[in-house]
């Protein structure tokens, strides 16, 4: 009889054999060139992670842009800033595109850089040379100056606030010809030129009147225009009423450390504004940055404004699927998930990291599915207790704190093997870059393990979420098995989509070919 190691099938059907090994030096299954092209673009930061580089992402990004048709990056780059609220991805795709396919690129570029900040980066990076061209170009050249002539005031003085490059040295880079005398004397302020002050905005004149004189009303523009002067308690909290729903997140220290807190009112009005259904949908919050805030927030911040970030996060996290049978969540919780969700960056790490991201996916689904079975893994399963009842962040707390060891993706089913637990939904955070299981090339352990769950449980889905971008995964996409990338709540609608059995066989990347260019 031949060698049953060589030659076994497992309930009756061949596994597919891995084709390529992971970053860890194990088996896996290499993703499409789309695939993977959707994976980075929804994940990827162009910063170092724990198994790549800002290097090795750029030089990825730009071969599979060259493999796959223009037409797909432009859905990817549209897809990755309308769904995933990415920032260098979606822009650096753009700026790829300006090349391979301008009027391609024509069609995509209002629908990628709808900010300021989103237009500096593109700038930034087509002037980078890195795209391979160092100039933007005549049609380049036309968009961007047509996005500037089309902002609003208000537009472009949030656009006015960073550097490399500012807004000034874009409006020095294209020469706008402004539409009217106001828009004139506007640029004519920003580049550092003579300008009519009768006929700047409002607000512009307002603060020029207040840095003269800091007992003038606090002017109504970007609060980092205001930074450089001496502001009392007073002064900063006038500009929190004015100020966007984001920057109220991002500076709950800063309030407490100027005192702001004290004033009578204060904490109850960023509670109410941070809790408001209707600013966190305007600010386009993602879960993590929640997570971010609640992390950074220092013991001094009122207790109130604390709450209110957990109430932000059960509004966020909305469309979490409520999922009919016997789900299970397997958040990674091994040594490599300790990286920085979005990266390492020099004096901009994120607080959050991977596992961090995993056990918030994790305690979502946990919130919404109060049955769902949650089984964290690393060398094998975590055994962690938590209370459906209890709030996502307590929740995410807890399992973000076992944090450690190898990575053994097929653990958690192994487990449910073991168990002969039933299982409809099975959805691992990770980022699949598992080696303890390695075992010979012909698949992996988690497809080994798949399929003895499927033999007891035929209608199960497997859903695997990559949180780093690495190009492989540890199962095969097919039929009852869904391949998807990012950390945004539109992950959370996709889920939802293949649970439902809306998404046919194209899975993921047939919902980014969805995008009419």
């Amino acid at each position: 009889m031949a060698n049953k190691n060589l030659f076994a099938t497992y309930a009756g059907k061949l596994l597919p054999r891995t084709n390529t090994k992971n970053r860890a030096g194990a088996p896996g299954y290499a993703l499409t060139a789309r695939h993977q092209l959707a994976q980075l673009a929804m994940t990827g930061t162009l910063a170092p992670t724990f198994y790549s580089n800002e290097h090795r992402q750029l030089a990825d990004v730009m071969e599979l842009a060259a493999k796959v048709d223009p037409a797909f990056v432009a859905k990817a780059a549209i897809y990755a800033r309308q769904k995933g609220l990415m920032k260098d991805m979606p822009a650096l795709l753009l700026a790829a595109l300006s090349i391979s396919d301008p009027k391609l690129f024509a069609r995509a570029f209002p629908r990628v850089v709808d900010n300021g900040r989103m237009l500096r980066t593109f700038v930034q990076i087509v002037r980078s040379g890195a795209v391979g061209r160092k100039s933007l170009g005549s049609r380049p050249k036309a968009l961007v100056e047509a996005w500037l002539n089309a902002a609003t005031d208000r537009q472009i003085l949030n656009a006015a606030v960073g550097q490399s490059p500012s807004l000034a040295d874009v409006i020095k880079m294209v020469h706008p010809k402004p539409a009217s005398a106001e828009r004139r004397a506007l640029y004519g302020y920003l580049i550092g030129k003579p300008y009519d002050v009768a006929l700047v905005p409002d607000a512009v004149r307002a603060l020029q009147a207040f840095k003269r004189d800091c007992t003038n009303p606090v002017p109504d523009v970007p609060f980092q225009m205001l930074t450089s002067l001496e502001l009392t308690p007073q002064h900063w909290a006038a500009i929190a009423k004015t100020a966007g729903w984001q920057m109220l997140r991002m500076n709950l220290n800063t309030f407490d450390r100027q005192c702001v807190f004290a004033i009578d009112g204060f904490a109850e009005m960023v509670a109410a504004r941070l809790r408001d259904p209707s600013e966190i949908a305007k600010a386009r919050v993602l879960p993590y940055q929640l997570m971010a805030a609640y992390m950074a927030a220092s013991a001094d911040v009122p207790g109130i404004v604390r709450d209110a970030l957990q109430d932000a996060m059960e509004i966020a996290i909305a469309n979490v699927p409520a999922i009919a049978g016997d789900v299970v969540v397997c958040p990674d919780v091994s040594g490599s998930m300790s990286s920085p969700a979005t990266g390492y960056r020099k004096g901009a790490t994120s607080a959050v990291r991977c596992i961090d991201v995993a056990a918030l996916v994790a305690a979502a689904m946990l919130r919404v599915n109060k049955a769902a079975r949650v089984l964290p893994f690393e060398c094998d399963v975590v055994d962690v207790t938590l209370n459906p009842r209890d709030s996502v962040m307590t929740n995410a707390e807890k399992l973000a704190a076992v944090g450690g060891g190898g990575t053994n993706c097929s653990a958690p089913l192994a487990w449910l093997n073991a168990q002969r637990a039933k299982a409809d939904l099975v959805v691992f955070v990770s980022d699949n870059q598992s080696w303890m299981d390695a075992r010979s090339a012909a698949a992996t352990a988690l497809m080994i393990e798949w399929t003895k769950l499927k033999a007891r449980c035929p209608d199960a889905k497997l859903v695997c979420i990559d949180i780093q971008p690495y190009g492989t995964t540890q199962a095969v996409e097919r039929d009852d098995i869904l391949n998807v990338g990012g950390f945004s709540d539109a992950v959370f609608e996709v889920v939802a989509a293949f649970a439902q059995g809306s998404i046919g066989p194209a899975h993921w990347v047939g919902e980014i070919e969805k995008i009419d260019v």
